[in-house]
């Protein structure tokens, strides 16, 4: 044991600047995952005996917590790895661009009761007592999580900023609840945008409503790509929800298909409603939704469309570089295949877009 301290003594400089980068970079509002954090990188880059090692980790585990004064309004960690483009990870061409990201919030996992299921899900939560104004997510035909079980790129990262605006972020899993994985390739679903998945968004707003720091009036709807599908069913006149709770206040529509509804004749948005989509998307194609928006609002409905130039299918996503996916069930050449990409422009537009047509 005298050894040990002996060894502790001599790594005092090397401890030292452990915690001055701890301070500068704010690692983490809880010092357990710094203190796994650094015992990790710092232990893969300098060659100790394993005594060394055990006294680096017992000098770690006595070092005080960074002060929160000292860590307000510095860059807080993510639990996933750091998209490209951000500071620090400068992307290849394509992706998006250096932004100023904020502040970390830790999403929590969250069951709540659903029509036909006990529903998975993901909250974000602004820091305060509340009440917030909230918004129901809703994934695309890729599901909520990534390939090793850990909340996908997009999620988190919308997750993050809009709870940074200060938004409750609810986000439903349809797909994995029902013990499904990606239905991108599934012809024929059981799981339907236009039938489960609105159930699954009005039970997931019934739920945010009967919080406490949620203001129940408040509440939107959002959805990506076969989410943005079922946001454009769910906000139908026709399907007004007969639950007695307030409607959804507003609905954002990421890239949806939006053929079915176009080619309805008896389709009106009954609340405000806001749809993004790229000029270049192959997968959900402009045209339908340029048509739909057009005559919501010839009628007079309150439905906006932004088309970005260029622009693919996923423009929103944090890094993903322009790639051709393949096995897809449905695109508008029946050949299966469509691109994705971030698009930066696209992208940053959408980052202040959506929070501002929400807080309206």
């Amino acid at each position: 044991m005298y050894a040990m301290f002996n060894l502790v003594g001599l790594l005092r400089p090397r401890l030292a600047m452990i915690r001055r980068d701890m301070t500068r970079h704010a690692l983490s509002r809880r010092v357990s995952l710094a203190r796994v954090y650094m015992a990790r990188v710092y232990m893969a880059r300098v060659s100790l005996a394993p005594v060394s090692r055990m006294a680096l980790a017992l000098a770690l585990v006595l070092t005080p917590a960074v002060p929160p004064a000292l860590a307000q309004g510095l860059p807080q960690p993510s639990t996933s790895p750091a998209p490209l483009g951000l500071p620090g990870t400068p992307g290849p061409a394509g992706t998006a661009p250096a932004e100023a990201a904020p502040a970390f919030i830790e999403g929590e996992r969250v069951k709540l009761p659903g029509e036909e299921v006990n529903l998975n899900g993901m909250l974000f939560r602004p820091a305060g007592p509340g009440p917030f104004p909230a918004v129901v997510a809703l994934h695309g035909c890729g599901g909520l999580w990534d390939r090793v079980g850990g909340l996908s790129a997009r999620h988190a990262d919308w997750g993050n900023r809009l709870a940074q605006a200060g938004l409750i972020v609810l986000m439903p899993d349809s797909f994995g609840s029902r013990g499904l994985g990606s239905q991108c390739g599934t012809k024929e679903s059981r799981v339907r945008a236009s039938r489960e998945r609105v159930a699954d968004a009005l039970a997931a707003r019934r739920w945010l409503q009967a919080r406490a720091d949620v203001k129940p009036r408040r509440v939107s709807l959002l959805g990506w790509a076969n989410g943005g599908a079922t946001v454009l069913a769910a906000i139908r006149t026709d399907r007004s929800p007969a639950d007695g709770q307030p409607d959804f206040a507003k609905a954002v529509a990421f890239y949806p298909g939006c053929r079915v509804q176009a080619e309805s004749p008896t389709f009106e948005a009954r609340v405000p409603a806001l749809l993004l989509i790229g000029e270049a998307d192959d997968w959900t194609p402009v045209a339908p939704c340029d048509r739909l928006v057009k005559a919501a609002r010839g009628r007079g409905e309150n439905f906006e469309i932004v088309i970005y130039p260029g622009a693919l299918h996923d423009f929103d996503h944090p890094s993903r570089a322009p790639v051709r996916r393949e096995g897809l069930a449905f695109t508008p050449d029946g050949s299966g295949t469509a691109n994705v990409g971030t698009d930066p422009a696209a992208r940053d537009d959408a980052l202040k877009r959506v929070p501002e047509f929400l807080a309206r």
